[in-house]
């Protein structure tokens, strides 16, 4: 998958679009990525009218501080895991008070991976007031390529369910 800066400015370009019109904002909760989906997202001009707040939680303490993820999931499920990235976008939305709402949570490598979390596994989940959608991707590649597909999966995904399309495709 090749993914450029051209590419993610074009795809948070569109979502700006969207979110306009729907007269909604967005909220990012990440961790693998660092801050990439919202550095992504504030390239474009304008953004001030729909992106309210980027949260980076690469810590577990601070997903509980920041977003409320409750500290037993990591003990029982992990940080990489469905629960913790539903947690995220529940968190952020709350704090927030955006409508949509991304998370990420990720082994980017080169080193981090296990058996059942190889490098590359990665949770998305989105969320649009009570709906919540979650899904596990696994990209190829370095650190940075896998830190990038996450931020196009991420994005891609926010304009999938502004179009209320299937999140469980690409």
């Amino acid at each position: 998958m090749t993914c450029n800066d051209d590419t993610l400015t074009q795809l948070a370009g569109q979502l700006g679009t969207y979110l306009i019109a729907a007269k909604a904002q967005v909220t990012t909760a990440e961790s693998c990525t660092g801050g990439g989906i919202a550095e992504a997202i504030t390239r474009t001009s304008g953004s001030s009218a729909w992106f309210e707040a980027g949260y980076v939680t690469y810590s577990n303490r601070q997903k509980t501080n920041q977003l409320g993820v409750p500290e037993a999931l990591f003990a029982t499920v992990g940080a990489v895991s469905q629960e913790v990235v539903e947690a995220m976008v529940r968190g952020a939305q709350t704090n927030s008070g955006a409508r949509y709402a991304v998370a990420v949570s990720g082994v980017a490598g080169p080193d981090g991976g296990s058996p059942e979390k190889p490098v590359g596994t990665v949770w998305l989940a989105w969320g649009d007031g009570e709906q919540l959608i979650s899904l596990r991707r696994q990209f190829a590649g370095d650190r940075s390529a896998v830190r990038r597909q996450t931020v196009e999966a991420a994005l891609a995904g926010l304009l999938r369910l502004l179009a209320q399309e299937n999140l469980n495709v690409g």
